[in-house]
């Protein structure tokens, strides 16, 4: 027997209801949660590349500062082992930044180093004279995009603290009386024989290198303004062409003044390869 209706839908009712999507007028739109969620994703996926970018300057700048640099070789004096001329594109080395914060800078080492002020005379900034550009020149810098706005000069050891450098036309250049072995200079480069003229140019010494200090000459001895062109001289020797016989601070170089140690060839592609770190004191 069948009662009275209550008022409530019948099974087939409900079903109908559902069919048709009557909605409840408190629940939230259909959809909103799937328009939102693209967004966040968005914003999330912005945000990760920015804290990654930021992590690569600063490892980057880390880098930079303390492990290895790249350095460019501006001038022909390290020719043939690093090629650069003035004007013109040369190497671009890597320079190790980590070796001398644990061992000496020793005889053989091609080295990249800050010019002491009297090495510096006439050094021109690199710098533009529009303020706006020579800011962002600076900041580049920091970052390595730009060099370093000072008189960074790359020459390799000839010498080190306590040892006397000299040369003279019937013993060639010595190292505490012995003589050195150079397979790295080059004749052609040179368009000199150092079998003839051994000193490449005026004899002189002897020098005794102060303790903490380096004596370095370029391998393109005829074409290099190294510790030779910046020594002192005394006047009786200077006028019989005998030069570096004076104070010997002022033609060597303090080791705290080393950036680092020149590694391996970066730029250009023809010429990667290490760079060669042979002590001439050593015999062959």
């Amino acid at each position: 027997m069948t009662g009275p209706s209550d008022g409530r839908p019948e099974p087939d009712d409900l079903s109908a209801e559902r069919t048709l999507g009557t909605a409840d007028p408190d629940a939230p739109a259909a959809g909103a949660d799937g328009e939102q969620e693209p967004a966040k994703k968005k914003r999330g996926a912005v945000r990760e590349a920015a804290l990654l970018i930021t992590i690569a300057v600063v490892l980057y700048y880390v880098m930079l500062t303390f492990i290895a640099r790249p350095y460019l070789i501006p001038s022909e004096s390290m020719e043939p082992t690093l090629h650069g001329c003035p004007g013109c594109v040369g190497d671009r080395i890597m320079v190790d930044k980590l070796t001398y914060r644990f061992t000496e800078p020793e005889p053989g080492d091609v080295v990249v180093f800050k010019g002491p002020p009297n090495w510096s005379i006439g050094y021109q900034s690199i710098r533009s004279d529009n303020p706006a550009i020579r800011w962002l020149q600076n900041a580049l810098a920091v970052v390595g995009f730009v060099p370093p706005d000072e008189n960074n000069l790359v020459k390799r050891i000839i010498a080190v603290g306590g040892q006397t450098v000299e040369c003279r036309a019937d013993t060639g250049l010595t190292v505490d009386g012995e003589r050195l072995d150079e397979p790295y200079l080059s004749p052609d480069t040179m368009m000199a024989d150092p079998a003839v003229y051994p000193c490449l140019g005026n004899e002189f010494g002897p020098v005794t290198v102060p303790e903490d200090r380096v004596w370095v000459m370029g391998d393109n001895r005829t074409h290099s303004a190294d510790s030779r062109t910046h020594c002192s001289n005394r006047p009786e020797d200077a006028q019989d062409g005998l030069l570096c016989t004076g104070d010997p601070v002022a033609g060597t170089i303090p080791v705290e003044n080393i950036v680092g140690k020149a590694r391996f060839i970066a730029w250009p592609p023809s010429r990667w390869g290490g760079v060669s770190s042979v002590d001439p004191q050593e015999p062959s």
